[in-house]
């Protein structure tokens, strides 16, 4: 019986290359895939507003009071500059909603990225 198991976790490794999950400095789980093949169409998350300072990414999203860095997936393809993704993959069903959305952030170093290195940022921009 130990066997299915083994069998079962093989199966399943080839599905997560490319993907890194750990805590960053405030403890939430970050979901970062690096994606050398085109981004795929998905739904990306209306970003309002986008900065990078050479060692960390501050993007402001929506919010209805319950979203974090946690609640979206990172994709990045390779290139030069690098494109960046964002894809919410936790749903903010909370009811305090912040009307100047909140800001999530992801250093360069859990971001898989050479500090300074140009990025650019494939979501769409809403208002």
């Amino acid at each position: 019986m130990r066997l299915l198991p083994a069998l079962a976790a093989a199966a399943l490794l080839p599905l997560l290359g490319g993907c890194v999950i750990y805590s960053n400095e405030g403890g939430e789980k970050v979901s970062v895939m690096s994606d050398r093949v085109a981004v795929e169409t998905e739904t990306l998350e209306a970003v309002r507003k986008v900065d990078f300072d050479g060692q960390r990414l501050n993007v402001v999203v929506g919010s209805n009071g319950c979203t974090e860095a946690s609640s979206f997936e990172v994709k990045i393809k390779d290139g030069d500059p690098a494109e960046l993704s964002l894809t919410r993959r936790t749903p903010d069903l909370c009811r305090a909603i912040v009307r100047e959305g909140v800001t999530v952030s992801w250093t360069y170093a859990e971001l898989g990225l050479t500090p300074g290195a140009a990025v650019r940022v494939l979501n769409p921009i809403s208002l």
